[in-house]
């Protein structure tokens, strides 16, 4: 087979991801990936520096192609702040649901240590400058001085919600990934009643649901 040329930067990444699903690991190094691949290893520099980068790219990419179906809805484009967060929770994690066998395996020893904020660092910028776009701190407290405070709880917040969501679906073994579905809409109405003062009840039932699934579980 000879070397693929002219290859673009969604052929790596796809290149990639069907090199990890069928090989059950990652690449070593670039030499091993091209060499599996027949992509040259110039064409492959072109547009990334290192496999890692295209690890990092891979999770940006399915987060912004999620968020450029959404766009192309007027319904989406119409909602308020809380369902524009949940359908772009739902549409995500139906790209990742897409996905699984990557994810997983690109997550694998990742679950739970710092070392997967590296791999998802390309994501959770993007997800914060759509947290930015949504303008939900303006909601908290108009007081003057606290609003960059305010700006950057409310996002890392976020980003730390959704990164839980993650390793909850990792380990979701219910049919259509439906606890999943619930946590979603659980965490964000919760989020959002917060942020509107109408946490207490909300916060309760959270509690109960990840209690149950955590807790009970093991005991069982």
């Amino acid at each position: 087979m000879t070397e693929k040329k002219n290859t673009s930067k969604l052929d790596v990444l796809t290149l990639y991801m069907d090199f990890v699903v069928e090989n059950n690991q990652k690449p070593t190094d670039v030499e091993d990936f091209c060499d599996h691949t027949k992509l040259e290893k110039d064409n492959f520099y072109v547009h990334f520096k290192s496999l890692k980068s295209v690890e990092k790219t891979v999770f940006k990419e399915l987060f912004k192609n999620s968020l450029e179906v959404l766009n192309e809805s007027e319904e989406f484009v119409s909602f308020d702040g809380k369902n524009k967060l949940i359908s772009l929770y739902f549409t995500f994690f139906e790209n990742l649901n897409l996905n699984r066998e990557y994810v997983v395996i690109a997550l694998k020893g990742c679950k739970n240590q710092l070392k997967s904020f590296g791999v998802l660092s390309g994501l959770k910028k993007n997800f914060i400058a759509f947290i930015d776009h949504l303008d939900v701190s303006e909601s908290i407290l108009p007081i003057e001085g606290l609003e960059k405070i305010q700006k950057k709880i409310i996002n890392q917040s976020s980003w730390l919600q959704l990164y839980l969501t993650i390793q909850f679906w990792l380990e979701d073994t219910s049919e259509d990934f439906e606890k999943t579905d619930i946590l979603i809409e659980k965490s964000i109405n919760t989020s959002f009643e917060l942020i509107e003062n109408k946490f207490l009840k909300n916060a309760f039932d959270l509690g109960k649901f990840v209690y149950k699934e955590k807790f009970q579980k093991k005991a069982n």
